[in-house]
């Protein structure tokens, strides 16, 4: 047996390790200090790049071991969930290398993408902090600690384990804002898809044909050759990308119709597909159709990084513009604090992940000394994504920027109406240079495109078409750039239907009669509990699709908030469970980002329900289109008085419900603060509810390069590099090659 983690951090560093760190450390400060310290003039992109690239593997290297080995003090001799329970179903020990893929793609919906670009009407400056500085100290510490604790716990839901830990009225009420928050969420990825992928013969056919590759490298890596990771890559990557190259080829031939669907035709299959990628076994579609799409995510993201090494464009964007401080911002309404930190969401921070570090992944992990790598590891990979989105956004020239984020109640809805606006802004722009840049990308207006996608995708076209193709290949990459969003996001669908299953089944499991829910070997529990929540966020997303004031559009507005809300229960409960484990001295690294977090959310929470400005507070909207409604007169967003009333019953109930959300979050955090004074007072009475010890006889490594002692250790085991457990193959019938 190798020696311990806690073994492997004493040891000093050597002097060649030492240069190297130094070199990456100055590397990020060189950046950091480009960004923060230019006056007027234009900054390089590439220092975005230096600067989070340093950051993340100082953080990497030593903050996230710092956490493993003296907060978490994993344990590589403990079995896991996936080793004690496999059932081929949802327990399943998986390759640590295919499992990063997996989490990675569950986590990494359109937060990242989006939610960077709109916040860059504050400036580059604000955004690029928190997302780097965030995803550091709060997000990657919560999907790290979460997923750690959940696999202590036979792999448990975040609302079961705090039922289990906080009590019945707290976890209760964890519960109900957790499932809730999770319906919103998914509806709203869901909606974002639908958007991308409409008309979009294109984006339907190359992601449709994920899902048979997808079949093809589960049955093959179960079946016909276990363990050959590297190999079924190898197919895998290749099929992609000849489904990527012919779904353009489709695009323009007589197959184009059939693969062209409108949004209602689109929220059909992805119910169906969401249904089945809950109830199949993780191994067959949902697993390699996540590791199969991490290929593209990170593959499109690091060909961007390299051509923003390359061609070193510029930030156009002002390092923090004027709305920063006025809060009135024509992309979304409020000040920096707090609506910038609630609008960049999960580059930074996501309760999201939470969902999944609790729900899928704790149930394949090989090793607890993997949560560094999966967990840790896969959340800076995220925040990467949120820099190059943001970078993207900020080397657009802002007149442009501002006239595709901007709606048309601002700018208007003519070239020349959106050009005097913005231009009033202190913004250089032309109707010639708009109507260029929506030509260049075969649009027929790129006027108020909103939401994000779209600006990032010029973004992306932009740089990419610098070092490929040139101006001849910006509509190529502007199109390539909306279908891989689509792919992007989709995998948050598929990951996040299946935990909401567990979140369901663990609820209603713990109703007098229904314990044989929690069960993931009785089939109709399992189907049930997955039609239950398809119904949810499918219905939502059904009325969404049909009525643009209806479905999820009324819930939409608060989709931010409600995401950072579950962000700080995580936080929470992790914080109680140090607490409880005896790790108080060690509690400061889950509080100290759960009280910012929870500061920034419950402070937006409060100005979304009773801020004075209409653009901001929803019930001074109400108050505003009510009075329309009495005057006789039509305000901006209503086609007629039936929309009136729409938008009056809307804002009333984003209101009451993000005031409920906010009253159940701090029960959960009321009582979770009782317990930590009671543990704290009396730490002998604190009761884990932790699976007791039981050795492990799987061996893997820890991280995703195995060490030279790892490597010896599988030698000896006659293992390949995945692991598994002596006398074993991969699929668990019998022993297996080495790979």
């Amino acid at each position: 047996m190798q020696s311990p983690p806690q073994a492997r951090q004493a040891r000093q560093l050597r002097p060649r390790s030492i240069l190297i760190w130094t070199a990456v450390a100055a590397v990020g400060a060189l950046g950091w200090a480009m960004l923060a310290l230019s006056r007027g003039e234009e900054v390089s992109a590439a220092w975005m790049v230096a600067a989070a690239l340093g950051s993340y593997a100082i953080a990497y290297r030593f903050y996230s071991r710092y956490i493993l080995t003296r907060v978490l003090r994993a344990d590589r001799t403990r079995a896991t969930p996936a080793e004690r329970l496999a059932d081929g179903l949802d327990y399943h020990p998986t390759d640590r290398r295919v499992l990063l893929g997996h989490h990675f793609a569950g986590i990494s919906g359109a937060g990242p993408l989006v939610g960077p670009v709109l916040a860059a009407q504050m400036g580059f400056l604000p955004g690029t902090i928190w997302i780097i500085v965030g995803v550091i100290f709060a997000g990657a510490v919560q999907d790290m600690v979460v997923l750690f604790f959940s696999t202590r716990r036979d792999g448990k839901s975040l609302g079961q384990i705090a039922r289990e830990e906080i009590g019945p009225v707290g976890g209760t009420a964890a519960v109900v804002a957790i499932f809730a928050i999770m319906i919103i969420l998914l509806a709203v990825l869901a909606l974002v898809v639908v958007n991308a992928l409409a008309e979009s013969p294109w984006g339907a056919f190359s992601v449709g044909m994920t899902i048979p590759i997808a079949l093809f490298m589960g049955f093959y890596l179960r079946f016909l050759r276990p363990g050959r990771v590297a190999e079924v890559t190898a197919i895998g990557i290749a099929l992609l990308l000849f489904v990527i190259a012919a779904g353009r080829w489709v695009a323009n031939s007589s197959w184009a119709e059939a693969f062209t669907l409108d949004p209602g035709t689109l929220v059909i299959w992805l119910v169906i597909y969401g249904f089945a990628a809950s109830v199949v076994p993780v191994w067959l579609l949902l697993v390699p159709r996540d590791y199969l799409s991490t290929f593209m995510k990170i593959g499109t993201i690091a060909l961007l990084a390299v051509a923003i090494v390359v061609t070193l464009p510029g930030l156009k964007m002002d390092a923090v513009t004027d709305f920063a401080t006025n809060g009135e911002g024509p992309v979304f309404a409020g000040s920096l604090f707090p609506f910038a930190f609630i609008t960049i969401a999960c580059g930074a921070v996501s309760g999201f992940h939470a969902l999944i570090s609790s729900g899928t992944t704790p149930k394949m992990i090989q090793k607890e000394t993997q949560v560094r790598t999966i967990g840790y590891g896969a959340m800076l990979m995220e925040s990467a994504v949120a820099v190059m989105a943001i970078t993207a956004a900020c080397v657009l020239d802002p007149g442009v920027y501002f006239a595709m984020n901007a709606p048309p109640a601002v700018i208007g809805d003519t070239l020349q109406s959106a050009a005097d606006t913005i231009s009033s802004w202190g913004f250089t722009l032309t109707p010639d240079q708009l109507a260029e840049a929506a030509e260049a990308v075969e649009e027929e207006s790129l006027l108020s495109r909103t939401g994000g996608a779209p600006t990032l995708a010029l973004g992306l076209a932009g740089i990419f078409a610098d070092i490929i193709g040139g101006e001849s290949m910006m509509s190529f990459w502007y199109h390539f750039a909306i279908m891989f969003e689509a792919l992007f996001i989709l995998t948050a669908i598929d990951a996040g239907t299946r935990v909401g299953r567990f979140i369901l089944q663990d609820a209603l499991a713990s109703i007098p009669g229904l314990g044989r829910l929690r069960s993931n070997t009785w089939l109709p529990g399992v189907w049930i509990t997955s039609a239950i929540v398809v119904a949810l966020w499918g219905g939502l997303l059904w009325v969404g699709v049909n009525d643009p004031l209806g479905g999820i559009n009324t819930l939409y507005p608060i989709f931010g908030i409600s995401n950072q809300l579950l962000a700080a229960v995580a936080l929470a409960i992790c914080t109680l469970l140090l607490v409880k484990s005896g790790r108080i001295r060690y509690a400061w690294v889950t509080l100290v980002p759960f009280a910012w977090v929870s500061l920034v959310t419950l402070t937006a929470s409060w100005q979304k329900v009773f801020s004075g400005d209409p653009a901001v507070g929803f019930l001074a909207r109400r108050d505003q289109y009510q009075d329309g409604i009495d005057a006789g007169e039509l305000l901006p967003g209503a086609a007629d008085m039936g929309d009136m009333r729409t938008i009056v019953t809307n804002a009333t109930i984003d209101a009451a419900l993000s005031a409920v959300l906010a009253v159940l979050v701090l029960i959960v955090f009321a009582d979770a603060l009782r317990v930590c004074v009671k543990a704290v007072r009396d730490p002998a009475a604190a009761s884990l509810k932790e699976t007791p010890y039981q050795e492990s006889r799987l061996i893997a490594p820890d991280g995703l390069v195995a060490t030279k002692e790892e490597r010896a250790e599988l030698a000896a085991a006659g293992l390949g590099a995945g692991g598994g457990i002596p006398g074993q193959d991969p699929s668990g019938h019998g022993r297996g090659a080495p790979e």
